[in-house]
């Protein structure tokens, strides 16, 4: 294959090529021979066709293609691919006639390198006649394309002092154009430097390899402190330097290393402290530093060289690079009123091998403390204290508890003590116990009783603290016997039955349970108490005992130090009992027994009793109404004679006799000393607890005073049963003063003038009323 290119004169001058201009010869692609076509495998291929990009003579005939065959009719050529009747499209054509291929537009080897297209000799019924052959056209580069820097400006960093040679940075170029070529041959220069500040350096500090863009340091006298920053002016050219250019900027910063220590301004200090107080700032210390602020090269980092003790701390401000003295440990006037300290400061980064050789820099700083009035401190906080309940009132429980640094005079008082258990002397400020405790209290939690304790100096400066006194548990209450009546069957010796009797304790564990019941020798006779647990025991009788009432009295005694006993009275009913072991009624017993009473004769008792009890209801009624009418004349409403005070109460008291008849039918009930009755829940002739008898001082008191007299009351087995009236002091007999009975005796109402209760005003309209005969 033989092609001919035709390229005008000029365009290839700066390649130095020394192509000649040919005329357009034809290519026999189908040829078995033809010159300049290889032949491979069975297909033939053609060298590419090579166009220069950019021409300006369009259309261009690129080269010919003919068939060599001789055919009887008219031969028509076609061409397909790329550039023809594919994208980029309209690029090529060829003339169907001749076999010419031209080019129709200019070529870009940037966008369209090579085209490859198919060629076809074609009957004019579109018959093939020949195989379709490859034609491939390459695309001439020209250097049509400046060399770009791929980043408008370009950061690097160099450390100040570093030696001539030290790799700073690289820069980059591109050049469209055919990298084969030397359309695309790059060449790197730096064209002016400038220093920041302007002028702070004026020699070249920096050279660039032309061929790979590489910068680095020419010159000694990189210093951060006098430069901070360089600008570079580059430039890339292709053709090796010859071709087309581009400029582009490269900025070096010049980066710090410590190679300045940093240095105390001044080196003297005065600050005050307050005594008392802790975390909080007295001083600041000043540095300078020359190297780059706001890093570690800069920063400082303090130490307080002679503070054994470690009162003071000292921190760096992040912002101002200052030491911050604080106060650590609260100071004491009264131990020491003045510090030295030395400070020492260095970088937070190691000092470089460069820095000049130095002594650290250190400081003085004299801490005067200032005295203040300081509170009064409590030795222990909070105060404890370990006392038995049952403490004896006036019992001192703790002294010397606060001490003033001051020496000044203290005053104390107990500022919380919800049950007025305390006492609290103002100046020596020793806790008394003002009464005996009690752990039922509810303000008693877990056994400890809280208090609060305040102390106040000469100067109003106080303080409290809290006070906790342990409780231990003591004996103080005996134990009380339940319950105080109950039934016992007649045959109860016999079945091995009887009263089951317990008892509760007011005391805690280990003053309590377990109880030891008993009866007292001289009583013992007819009845026994057998134990039964620790709580419990079995009151019976030793014989059968006829049916009635029975007083026993029991001891019982509880397992505390000391031992603590009570004595307590039980009303034992002994009765007739059924085959489940309960009391049968009187009418049940009376069936039940074997005397012979007939059922008439006993419907006959029962209608009598009832008749007589109806009579002497109707008694009552008039003797009342004959009462009020019976009132003397000029006498008064509250003057007349007493009466005898008649009361039917039947009492059955059953003295243990074995046996013996019992006395029923005492009219009155009995009578104590002075007149009282007495009580039968109790035994007689014990002796009774003391009564309260001076009145509280504090008003507040009263309550506990009241309660006090309760107490003993409850307690004393010599005084009335509970439902009568409690007598503290009982006066005797044989007053002057008539009874408040005589109300009612001594006149009639006719005899009486009620005229006067209208004179007294609306409260007594009422009485008069009742009173007006008309």
């Amino acid at each position: 294959v033989i092609l001919v290119c035709v390229i005008p004169d000029g365009l290839c001058k700066s390649e130095m090529c020394l192509l000649k201009v040919f005329k357009l010869q034809a290519v026999y692609p189908w040829r078995k021979h033809s010159s300049g076509i290889v032949r491979v495998k069975r297909d033939w291929i053609i060298p590419p066709i090579r166009v220069l990009e950019n021409s300006k003579q369009v259309p261009e005939d690129l080269v010919q293609i003919k068939s060599d065959k001789i055919f009887t009719g008219e031969v028509i050529y076609k061409l397909e691919g790329p550039g023809v009747d594919q994208e980029p499209k309209n690029l090529f054509e060829i003339d169907d006639k001749t076999g010419v291929i031209r080019s129709k537009r200019p070529l870009d080897r940037e966008k369209h390198n090579s085209f490859t297209l198919k060629a076809f000799a074609l009957s004019p019924s579109g018959e093939r006649l020949e195989n379709p052959t490859t034609i491939e056209i390459v695309v001439l580069d020209q250097n049509d394309n400046r060399p770009a820097f791929t980043q408008k400006q370009f950061e690097g960093t160099v450390s100040e002092f570093s030696v001539p040679g030290t790799s700073v940075m690289s820069v980059l170029a591109t050049d469209a154009d055919d990298p084969m070529t030397e359309n695309a041959a790059l060449s790197y220069s730096i064209i002016s430097q400038e220093s920041i500040p302007a002028s702070a350096v004026t020699k070249t500090m920096f050279g660039i390899n032309n061929q790979t863009g590489a910068i680095y340091t020419r010159d000694v006298g990189l210093d951060r402190e006098v430069v901070k920053s360089f600008r570079l002016k580059l430039q890339v050219a292709d053709m090796g330097g010859m071709g087309l250019t581009s400029e582009g900027v490269a900025v070096i910063h010049v980066s710090d290393i410590n190679n300045n220590a940093p240095q105390f301004s001044p080196a003297q200090y005065r600050v005050m402290a307050v005594e008392n107080r802790q975390d909080y700032e007295i001083g600041r210390v000043n540095v300078t530093d020359k190297d780059d602020r706001g890093t570690g090269n800069w920063e400082a980092k303090y130490s307080i060289i002679n503070d054994l003790n470690r009162n003071f701390a000292i921190n760096t401000d992040p912002f101002t690079n200052q030491g911050v003295l604080t106060v650590v440990k609260a100071l004491d006037y009264e131990t020491q009123h003045e510090y030295v300290l030395i400070l020492s400061v260095e970088n937070l980064n190691p000092l470089s091998t460069k820095a000049p050789n130095l002594p650290v820099s250190t400081a003085t700083v004299t801490v005067t403390v200032v005295n203040e009035n300081e509170a009064p401190h409590f030795r222990e906080d909070p105060l404890q204290i370990v006392v038995p309940e049952s403490v004896v009132p006036g019992t001192l429980l703790k002294a010397n508890i606060a001490y003033d640094p001051d020496h000044s005079d203290l005053r104390y008082e107990i500022s919380r003590d919800p049950e007025k258990w305390l006492d609290i002397d103002r100046n020596t400020g020793d806790i008394s116990a003002r009464r005996t405790f009690n752990m039922r209290s509810p303000h008693v939690k877990n056994n400890i009783y809280t208090a609060v304790v305040k102390v106040t100096d000469a100067g109003g400066v106080s303080s409290t603290a809290t006070l906790e006194i342990m409780l231990k548990e003591t004996n103080d209450f005996p134990p009380l016997l339940y319950p105080l009546s109950g039934t016992v069957c007649r045959d109860a010796a016999e079945k091995n039955s009887g009263l089951v009797l317990s008892a509760v304790d007011e005391d805690f564990p280990p003053h309590a349970a377990p109880f030891t019941f008993e009866i007292p020798d001289d009583m013992s006779t007819n009845w026994t108490v057998i134990q039964v647990n620790s709580t419990h025991a079995l009151l019976q009788p030793l014989v059968d005992l006829e049916v009635g009432e029975y007083a026993v009295t029991m001891l019982v005694s509880d397992s505390g130090s000391p031992v603590l006993s009570a004595y307590a009275q039980v009303n034992v009913t002994v009765c007739i009992c059924d085959s489940y072991g309960d009391c049968k009624s009187e009418v049940a017993a009376i069936f039940g027994s074997s005397v012979g009473i007939s059922f008439i004769a006993l419907i006959i008792i029962m209608a009598s009793i009832a008749l007589l009890l109806l009579l002497l209801l109707l008694a009552v009624a008039v003797t009342s109404c004959g009462r009020r009418h019976h009132i003397k004349k000029g006498t008064g409403l509250l003057v007349g004679d007493s009466e005898d005070d008649i009361r039917d109460n039947v009492l059955n008291y059953d003295e243990q006799g074995g046996g013996e008849e019992d006395e029923v039918g005492s009219h009155q009930e009995d009578k104590g000393e002075g007149g009282q009755p007495l009580r039968k829940d109790a035994p007689h002739n014990l002796p009774s607890p003391t009564y309260p008898r001076r009145p509280p001082a504090d008003p507040s008191d009263i309550e506990d005073y009241i309660n006090d007299g309760l107490e003993a009351a409850d307690h004393d087995p010599n005084v009335p049963p509970y439902d009568t009236a409690l007598i503290y002091d009982y006066e005797g007999e044989g007053s002057l003063a008539g009874s408040l009975s005589s109300i009612a005796s001594g006149s009639s109402d006719e005899d009486q003038d009620y005229d006067y209760l209208n004179d007294w005003g609306p409260r007594f309209q009422k009485l008069a009323n009742m009173y007006d005969p008309r």
